[in-house]
């Protein structure tokens, strides 16, 4: 049997990656709704689609500072004292002239009606006077105080708000699974709202495993192994929305193992550990947690998926509260490329978040490249949009497993299990990373 085939016969024995997350994802359930006030909603996922309660703007109001007057009266025709037409929409011509009988402001509440031949001064926000159907900027006028010359005539409704123009009431304004975001929550206390029921951040608790493992701001030395994961996946947890706890580094102790996951279970939503998930000698954390311990840990299943990197992954409940577990190898790239994977969509599922997966565009490959026989793999890119449309994907130095290439990346490449050759011009599937540059 050739080396090809020996691949291809260990890869039939793999689970399909589709398969395996659907069964992962089929087993978890959003976290509880609670109701909390507008000011600590920000982060969270709405878990009910929210109408406006009221009208904005709620009321009929300027949009600029200037003068709120009757269109006709300096558009030709009306009475405004000393009128001369001038030419709509340039500053040529002589000026039209009205009394100013009174200022407005954004505090301003007593309801005033405008008569022929006047004005108010208004500033932006200010309730419009009954009657008024634009509003004149302040610098195409003299900005005189008795009475103002208006040098440039605007288009009837300028500088006006109308109530209702932007949100009616009873309109719909996000729906369930809506992240709440900076602006979100400003058309929600716009509109009159000041608690949600959302679903709560998903505390999210990462343990690294290994005897080798040591802490960062020192070198590794021959038997060492600075702990990379356990960083990198709380940041991880934290950029989706969770409240990630790193709880430092768990060596390979059975029985410290089995009590750190005890205490965790008392704060977490979703552990995710690092490491110990192969079939070698020292991988404590499958020969642990794959076993029943009463109301301990376990029991968590490990399944060798069709993915690259990293195959062997494990998921669960430890305690008796059922808290789910995530197991990711202990290869950084390995690691990562497990949560954006599977933990990632498990966060957003607790969460109520929609969709739980990132977005992913379909790009022309610039370079031609292999894939192993048999898995699905995910390969750090650079993702570019053409200038005629659609977009183009650079694979970066190193593959997967390049922690330099992961951090330079803006998408990650998906490669079939079918695929064994990606051709330069052919296209392939790219997962967008949202991450801040």
């Amino acid at each position: 049997m050739t080396a090809t085939a020996d691949a291809e016969a260990a890869a039939n024995e793999l689970t399909p990656l589709a398969d395996y997350l659907g069964s992962v994802l089929r087993r978890l359930r959003a976290l509880p709704p609670l109701d909390l006030d507008l000011t600590q909603a920000y982060g969270n996922v709405l878990a009910e689609d929210v109408a406006a309660p009221h009208s904005f703007p709620a009321f009929d109001q300027a949009a600029v500072d200037g003068y709120a007057a009757r269109w006709e009266d300096i558009a030709g025709g009306g009475r405004g004292v000393g009128y001369v037409p001038a030419q709509a929409g340039s500053p040529g011509g002589r000026a039209v002239r009205l009394n100013v009988v009174g200022d407005l402001g954004a505090a301003s509440w007593r309801p005033v009606r405008l008569t022929p031949g006047a004005c108010f001064s208004v500033a932006a926000g200010a309730p419009l006077p009954i009657g008024a159907d634009v509003v004149v900027p302040v610098e195409w006028t003299d900005q005189g105080m008795a009475a103002v010359e208006i040098h440039r005539t605007p288009k009837r409704g300028y500088g006006v708000r109308k109530a209702g123009e932007e949100i009616n009431a009873g309109a719909p304004l996000a729906r369930a699974g809506t992240y709440v975001s900076p602006a979100l929550v400003a058309v929600l206390a716009a509109t009159g709202i000041g608690h949600v029921v959302v679903r709560p951040s998903p505390r999210v608790v990462i343990v690294a495993t290994g005897d080798e493992l040591v802490e960062v701001g020192r070198g590794s030395q021959p038997g060492q192994v600075v702990d990379v994961n356990s960083h990198a996946l709380t940041a991880a947890a934290a950029e989706v929305g969770a409240l990630a706890y790193r709880v430092g580094i768990c060596d390979d102790d059975p029985e410290g193992l089995r009590g750190l996951l005890e205490d965790q279970t008392l704060r977490a939503d979703l552990i995710i550990t690092t490491g110990g998930t192969g079939t070698g000698p020292g991988d404590m954390v499958r020969r642990i947690m794959s076993r029943r311990e009463g109301s301990r840990a376990g029991p968590v299943t490990f399944t060798e998926v069709a993915l690259y990197p990293g195959t062997a992954l494990g998921f669960g409940t430890v305690g008796p509260e059922e808290v789910p577990v995530v197991c990711l190898p202990g290869e950084p790239g390995a690691a990562l490329i497990g949560f954006e994977v599977l933990a990632r969509p498990a966060i957003n599922l607790l969460a109520g978040a929609e969709p739980v997966f990132r977005p992913s565009v379909r790009a022309h490959l610039l370079e031609t490249i292999s894939s192993p026989a048999g898995l699905r793999e995910f390969r750090p890119a650079h993702v570019a949009e053409r200038r005629g449309g659609g977009y183009t994907v650079q694979p970066l130095r190193g593959g997967p497993l390049t922690l330099s290439g992961l951090a330079e990346a803006n998408g990650l490449m998906v490669l079939g299990e079918r695929v064994t050759t990606a051709a330069a011009g052919s296209t392939v599937d790219v997962l967008l990373l949202d991450r801040r540059r």
